[in-house]
C-alpha cells in the first residue's frame, strides 16, 4: 500500500494515548494492505483515509459517542450504493441519492473479520466505478 513519508509517526500521533485503538487500527491496516496493495493511505486530522482512484474507506476515533457505544473503539467508515442491513452498522446516512455512508464500530480484534473486509471490498469496487 502506498504510504506518505511520515506515515508511521503520523499514525502514532493520531492514536496518542489510545493504545487499544492503535492496535485495532494496525490490524485493520495489515488486512487492508493485503487486500488492497495498490491503494494508498493518508493520515488526516480527523481520520485515516484509504484511496483507490477515490476515497473508499476510513478509520477514525468517535467524535460524538452515543451512550451505548463502547468507551474505547475504532470507527471504520465506508461508502456503498445501498444501505447495509446489519446490526454491526452503528450509523448509516445517505448524503447523496444512492450513496450510503456506513460507520461500523470495532472494539475487538475479532470484529476485523471477513464480513467487514467484504464490505470494504464492496466499497472499494463502488468507488472505482465512480
Amino acid at each position: 500500500m502506498n504510504r506518505p513519508e511520515h506515515y508511521e509517526s503520523d499514525v502514532l500521533f493520531f492514536f496518542q494515548g489510545r493504545p487499544l485503538e492503535l492496535s485495532l487500527y494496525q490490524l485493520l491496516f495489515r488486512r487492508m494492505e493485503e487486500r488492497f496493495p495498490r491503494a494508498s493511505v493518508r493520515v488526516q486530522k480527523s481520520q485515516i483515509s484509504f484511496y483507490g482512484r477515490h476515497l473508499f474507506g476510513a478509520a477514525s476515533l468517535p467524535v460524538r459517542r452515543k451512550r451505548d457505544w463502547p468507551r474505547e473503539c475504532l470507527v471504520v467508515t465506508f461508502g456503498l450504493d445501498h444501505r447495509l442491513d446489519s446490526p454491526r452498522v452503528a450509523v448509516a446516512t445517505e448524503p447523496y441519492p444512492r450513496r450510503w455512508t456506513h460507520h461500523v464500530l470495532v472494539w475487538e480484534e475479532g470484529q476485523i473479520d471477513g464480513e467487514l473486509m467484504g464490505w470494504l471490498q464492496e466499497a472499494y469496487d463502488f468507488a472505482e466505478r465512480k
